[in-house]
C-alpha cells in the first residue's frame, strides 16, 4: 500500500468523533433467554443425561424388587425344610421310644 493511501485512511479514521454508545447486538436478549429454557447446544446433551439416569434408575428398581423377591423364596425353603427335619427327627423318636 502507498504511503498516500495509508496516510489518507488514517487522516479518515481520525476524524470520526461521532462514536454511538455501546449497545447490545440485535435479537442478543433473546437468544440469551432461548438458551436459559434449554433450546441452546446443551439441551441434547441435557435430555440423553436425563433419559439415562431415567433408566438407570428403572433398572435399580428391578433389580431390587427381584433381589427382594428372590431372598423371600429362599426363607420359604430353608422353613419347609426346616420342618422336614423336625417331622423327621419326630418319627425317629417315636420310633426309638418305647
Amino acid at each position: 500500500m502507498k504511503d498516500v493511501d495509508l496516510d489518507r485512511l488514517l487522516r479518515a479514521a481520525s476524524k470520526e468523533k461521532d462514536e454511538t454508545p455501546a449497545e447490545m447486538p440485535f435479537g442478543f436478549d433473546t437468544r440469551v433467554l432461548a438458551l436459559s429454557r434449554g433450546n441452546g447446544n446443551g439441551a441434547a446433551f441435557r435430555a440423553l443425561l436425563r433419559r439415562v439416569a431415567l433408566g438407570a434408575a428403572a433398572v435399580i428398581v428391578l433389580a431390587t424388587a427381584g433381589a427382594y423377591f428372590e431372598f423371600n423364596q429362599n426363607d420359604d425353603v430353608i422353613a419347609a425344610s426346616g420342618n422336614e427335619f423336625a417331622i423327621a427327627d419326630s418319627a425317629i423318636q417315636d420310633e426309638v421310644a418305647p
